[in-house]
């Protein structure tokens, strides 16, 4: 019989009859299971004078007994764009791909053996073209089946051109940790509320009969298994949610069997916590698409979003759910407060959801890895489909140290505040240098390779040379990708904006936007398979030399070009200028320029990537001030984003000195909450392992010792307090601190002055104003 279906999730069964799984909604919308074959293989190289054909009897006779070579061929191939004739080796268990790697690369005569470090479900899918959250349809036989229906392939599956995905069944999740010690140690601490709300809007919570969370872990697993959701959301949990779900339940002897096949989830590649047979996307993940929100809250994403809950906002501090969960007048707000951030969840995936999809479409990879995994791995993926089908072999990945390059130029500002500035970039700056030079890992020319100068372009200060032809690896790919978004961008100008339709084409021409400007980063990753220095430096020098020539162009029409960095430049706005600028910068250097943003005013600190400014609109965009940094306090954090806000809105340093003096007195009389002093900090390995104490490893080595459990990736909030030792050895987990012990001369002097004068100290003032109880003279900023 033949199947339509959509591809949902992707996993695989490995041994002597490895099996892919292919989770999905057919076009009944049934879910469904696909099980396919593939066979399991890999490429060896012959060493330079070495004929493959002779190494065939020494590959066959390699064979591992647990998992015996099928079959070895002749084939021919590309190795950075170079033809090869190598051989391929099939074998029976894809776990076996490593071991015969290794074992084959010690042969005499054999260079090496490629694509043995690829995962054997995402090389099938690479291989066949089966591209997840797409439409494909196959012959397939029935096996039967009850909450979902299985079928075993008998031939491929191929695209079918349908683009409108299925309705899928959302289900958003957050929970609850009763930790007095503020450590989350699943082994102690229980769940005391796991709050879900459906797509289709039902609330549904789950509480723990005091502290006992069995009951609520139970119901919890029980409500998945009779909804069904296709795709799982919450926020933060990757790392935190779902693990200590699964470990929470594995210590109370639950059986946590969430997923859709009844077995239990499982932290599997990139970190990811993969739910069998479903989707699950943590939010925050997810986030990294908007660069617009700086402090990524899930109240931070949810405004930007504009995503409101039907709950009341309540805020309830984490740090004060035991209290108020032991306090029956105040239980209440706990379970109000988990409603609101719920329903957040679930709006911001509805909002963020199309973007993901797309993304996995255009990447390649599942829905429920594609954005926890890194951007170079997108990238990567995408690049192994495009190899695959051109028959590129794909490099190994090979450990190599930071090798670090000239970026891009940057024009420094000159400190204060200007008016009425236009900020203009390159659209796709990189891509279209990597396209015009053919910049390329299979077009670089060494420095001892004779070639005349007609035949190659030349990097200007670093002079690498790239062939002009034939057209290299990363130019084929991005000129297909830049080939695909104008075709969809074509469509979308024949279909109403405000159709699905025009929705899905959008967010799929973003996700392929997305990927292209990509490219050049990755490039420069040292982990990347196709990494060649060259390509990086040379891209990069073209792009230094691109932004040299605007800012000369932009001299010759008039304007002041106040800050300029990599692709973008800042300069005065003369509508007519800027327009007569912009065209001749096209013309000249062949790049479109286009404008993206006005500051009515904005405020540089006169470092590079350091600045706020003022949109039209009355919004604040403010980028690497402390403000949108994590490991500051949240006091600190607000004091210097309402300094920016007034010299930026009111250009008044007497208001601005004046509230910071309130904020100073009112820390000196214990009148800030602790939660606002508390500074996190992200534990990188498990706290014995560091051999300098900062103040975040002391108060985790006492939080470990009062019976908190952290390891590496935990984070640990302190709070410094009074005494005369070294600040470090007065840091104390938060949740071990009481108000009146806490150094508040600590938290003015390092902390609330310096995030004050990091925005003031342009404006002539100095931290002995701030500490004076009347305001020196007012003064404007010019």
């Amino acid at each position: 019989m033949n199947l339509s279906f959509w591809v949902l999730d992707v996993g695989q069964k490995t041994g002597k009859n490895p099996r892919v799984l292919l989770w999905g909604i057919n076009d009944k919308g049934e879910r469904v299971l696909v099980f396919d074959t593939f066979t399991p293989h890999l490429y060896i190289t012959p060493k330079p004078g070495v004929s493959v054909e002779s190494l065939l009897e020494a590959v066959k006779s390699s064979s591992i007994e647990a998992s015996p070579i099928t079959a070895v061929n002749v084939v021919e191939r590309r190795l950075l764009g170079k033809p090869v004739k190598c051989l391929m080796a099939s074998f029976e268990d894809p776990d076996y791909s490593p071991h015969y790697a290794r074992k084959l690369e010690r042969l005499p005569g054999v260079e090496g053996c490629f694509e043995a470090d690829i995962r054997f479900y995402t090389k099938y899918l690479n291989y066949i073209g089966v591209t997840p959250c797409c439409w494909h349809t196959l012959k397939v036989s029935p096996e039967g089946g009850d909450r979902y229906k299985i079928y075993v392939a008998e031939t491929h599956p191929k695209p079918s051109g349908e683009e409108r995905p299925p309705h899928l069944k959302l289900l958003g999740f957050k929970i609850d940790v009763y930790s007095p010690t503020g450590s989350m140690n699943p082994e102690i601490d229980p769940v005391i509320l796991i709050s879900t709300v459906t797509g289709d809007g039902l609330v549904r919570q789950f509480e723990a009969e005091g502290h006992d969370d069995r009951g609520a872990i139970k119901s919890f697993v029980s409500f998945v298994s009779d909804y069904d959701p296709d795709v799982i959301v919450g926020f933060y949990s990757n790392f935190f949610d779902l693990q200590y779900l699964i470990n929470r339940a594995k210590h109370l002897g639950v059986k946590f069997t969430i997923n859709r096949d009844g077995s239990e989830p499982h932290v599997s590649v990139y970190g990811h916590v993969s739910v069998v047979g479903r989707a699950h996307i943590d939010l925050y993940d997810a986030a990294s698409i908007l660069p617009e929100v700086k402090l990524k809250t899930l109240r931070n994403i949810a405004d930007y979003l504009k995503v409101e809950a039907e709950a009341p906002r309540v805020n309830v501090d984490f740090t004060q759910v035991p209290r108020y969960w032991d306090t029956p007048s105040l239980k209440s707000r706990i379970l109000e407060a988990s409603r609101h951030d719920v329903e957040l969840i679930l709006g911001i995936a509805e909002k963020l959801l199309p973007t993901v999809v797309s993304m996995s479409q255009v990447s390649g990879m599942p829905l429920d890895q594609v954005m926890r995994a890194g951007v170079g791995f997108r990238v990567e993926n995408m690049l192994m489909r495009e190899a695959h089908a051109s028959g590129e072999l794909v490099p190994a990945r090979v450990e190599r140290a930071r090798q670090p390059y000239v970026g891009g130029y940057v024009l420094e500002p000159k400190p204060g505040i200007y008016r009425n500035v236009a900020v203009l970039d390159f659209a796709s700056m990189y891509p279209n240098i990597m396209i015009k030079f053919n910049v390329s890992p299979d077009t670089y020319v060494s420095p001892d390779e004779k070639v005349t100068d007609d035949e190659v372009h030349v990097a200007p200060e670093v002079n690498h040379r790239f062939r002009k032809e034939p057209p290299g690896f990363y130019k084929r790919v991005l000129e297909k990708l830049i080939k695909v978004r104008r075709e969809i961008r074509e469509r979308m100008k024949k279909i109403s904006p405000g159709s699905p339709d025009y929705h899905l084409l959008d967010e799929r021409q973003r996700a392929v936007k997305t990927m292209t400007n990509a490219v050049y980063g990755y490039c420069g990753w040292t982990g990347a398979k196709w990494y060649l220095r060259q390509v990086a430096e040379a891209t990069a020098a073209w792009g230094r030399e691109t932004i040299k020539k605007t800012i000369e162009i932009a001299e010759k029409h008039g304007l002041k070009v106040l800050y300029a960095d990599t692709d973008s430049v800042f300069i005065n706005n003369v509508p007519e200028k800027v327009e007569a600028f912009s065209r001749e910068v096209e013309s000249t250097l062949s790049l479109e320029m286009k404008p993206d943003k006005t500051y009515v005013k904005v405020f540089f600190s006169g470092a590079k990537k350091r600045y706020a400014g003022l949109l039209d609109d009355g919004t604040l965009d403010v980028v690497g001030f402390e403000v949108v940094r994590g490991d500051w306090p949240e006091i600190a954090r607000e004091v210097q984003e309402k300094v920016i806000e007034i010299v930026l809105r009111s250009e008044n340093v007497e208001e601005a000195v004046n509230y910071v003096r309130s904020i100073i007195e009112a820390v000196a009389a214990g009148q800030i909450p602790l939660e606002k002093l508390v500074v996190w900090e992200t534990l990188t390995k498990s706290p014995g392992e560091y051999k300098v104490k900062a103040p975040h490893i002391v108060a985790a080595t006492r939080l470990i010792k009062a019976g908190g459990r952290l390891e590496a990736g935990s984070k640990i909030g302190y709070i410094i307090t009074k005494g005369s030792e070294k600040i470090s050895d007065r840091a104390y987990p938060y949740s071990l601190v009481e108000p009146e012990q806490v150094d508040t001369d600590y938290y003015i002097t390092n902390q609330v002055i310096p995030a004050a004068m990091r925005v003031l100290e342009h404006f002539g003032v100095k931290e002995e104003a701030l500490l004076k109880k009347k305001a020196a003279r007012q003064a404007k900023l010019l």
